[in-house]
């Protein structure tokens, strides 16, 4: 995983990020998610980079799960539930 310097400029802090991670623009929407913080190009809407994001086949956002296997048929239980 790559890191990124942090520094005050002034009264703010800021993050001063590697050239492969910059960004277009000179906004960015900025969203706290528990203990870490997203940012998103503000040029591009969200679903954009959804679209990129699959298209690259990148990391699933929903982990896969087991699925349940075909519920047993019990004598007597469907003239209960009708």
């Amino acid at each position: 995983m790559e890191t990124a310097r942090l520094f005050t400029n002034g009264r703010s802090q800021a993050v001063r990020l590697p050239k492969e991670f910059r960004f277009k623009g000179k906004e960015v929407f900025i969203k706290k998610t528990g203990a870490g913080i997203l940012l998103l190009p503000k040029e591009e809407s969200v679903w954009d980079i959804w679209e990129q994001t699959l298209l690259q086949g990148g990391e699933p956002i929903l982990p896969e799960r087991n699925q349940a296997k075909k519920q047993q048929q019990r004598e007597g239980l469907d003239e209960l539930f009708t």
